[in-house]
């Protein structure tokens, strides 16, 4: 019997998406094995190949950057902190590959943090803290730490992702370091409640809007929106909200935590978590701030973002084009 295409296809994709899951673990496996200077240089080989070779994240890095920095950050000055980017991110997967292998005497060796007493504070209260953190750095290593060493139990959302398998691989590595992990979804928000009323740390991460809802808010000077999340869980348990950033400091980590978002009810609900959430994003901008380059937001965010990167693509298609092959006039023919 002759193969069709219908049987042939779904299993060239499940051999495909095992060959995916099969690359990450191997990179992690790696990641764990390799001496940390051989691993430096390699997140930075990786970083400047993907900073060639992407040119459409390299452009949306180049907007944030001069978003948060100004537009007079141009030039040579600008690559550089492109460059700089790349490299934290990379530097971020190399990390949290290796925490789960590192024991708790390394783990507080590799971390300093500042604020940590509005953590202690909201928990001594009832009612564990809603860390809302920016894409920055590298939180993983401040969830490992305060899961281990304190010995607060953490919990995070993630969206889900595809294939199923690999979620699930990364769903074991984070809680091989110590965090759990709720899917984003309609579950989520019950299963939140319950692990901050049990003292369990909310890590949410509230600089950028995933799927559909948010709120609009003006952050770094144009209007976009961001999770509601955060403030909706705030007001339906007292929980504090404490604006949170994890920080690549040299070779280890630095945690800042800020005292928390005024988060009590005033009039209606969409009213106050639209406040709150403009409140955070002013919060966040602070902690992004501090170190930009270590933002590692690559995607649209705003608005504008998404009619720039039509624009750099129609434009980078123009260039790429081939030019076009000159059609030759008919020649008109004389009566004779």
């Amino acid at each position: 019997m002759t193969d069709t295409a219908e049987t042939v296809a779904p299993i060239h994709r499940t051999r495909r998406l095992s060959a995916d899951v099969m690359l990450y673990r191997s990179g992690a496996a790696l990641a764990r094995r390799l001496p940390q200077s051989v691993g430096k240089a390699l997140t930075r080989s990786i970083s400047r190949s993907a900073y060639r070779l992407l040119p459409e994240r390299r452009f949306i890095t180049e907007r944030r950057l001069q978003r948060v920095c100004g537009p007079e950050l141009q030039g040579e000055a600008l690559a550089q902190a492109v460059r700089a980017s790349f490299e934290s991110y990379a530097r971020y997967w190399f990390d949290g590959a290796r925490l789960g292998d590192l024991d708790d005497a390394e783990v507080e060796a590799g971390f300093s943090h500042q604020g940590f007493n509005y953590i202690q504070e909201a928990i001594d209260s009832g009612t564990a803290p809603i860390l809302a953190l920016p894409h920055l750095g590298g939180w993983e290593w401040a969830g490992t730490w305060m899961a281990r060493i304190p010995g607060y139990p953490v919990i995070s959302v993630v969206e889900p992702l595809k294939p199923a398998r690999l979620f699930d691989w990364m769903v074991e590595e984070r809680r091989r370091m110590g965090i759990d992990i709720v899917a984003l979804g309609p579950d989520a928000v019950s299963v939140l409640i319950k692990s901050l009323r049990s003292r369990q740390v909310v890590c949410l991460l509230a600089d950028r809007q995933v799927g559909r809802g948010g709120v609009e808010v003006e952050f770094f000077g144009e209007r976009t929106l961001l999770p509601g999340g955060p403030a909706t869980l705030a007001l339906r348990t007292g929980a504090a909200i404490l604006p949170t950033a994890v920080y690549q400091d040299g070779p280890n980590h630095r945690g800042v935590v800020l005292p928390p978002v005024p988060a009590e009810r005033q009039g209606r609900l969409r009213a106050d978590v639209t406040r709150i959430t403009q409140d955070l994003a002013l919060a966040l901008e602070e902690l992004i701030r501090a170190a930009p380059e270590q933002w590692h937001l690559m995607q649209p965010n705003w608005p504008s973002d998404e009619e720039a990167l039509q624009k750099f693509r129609q434009q980078r298609s123009g260039l790429h084009r081939q030019p076009d092959q000159v059609e030759r006039s008919p020649r008109v023919r004389t009566p004779g």
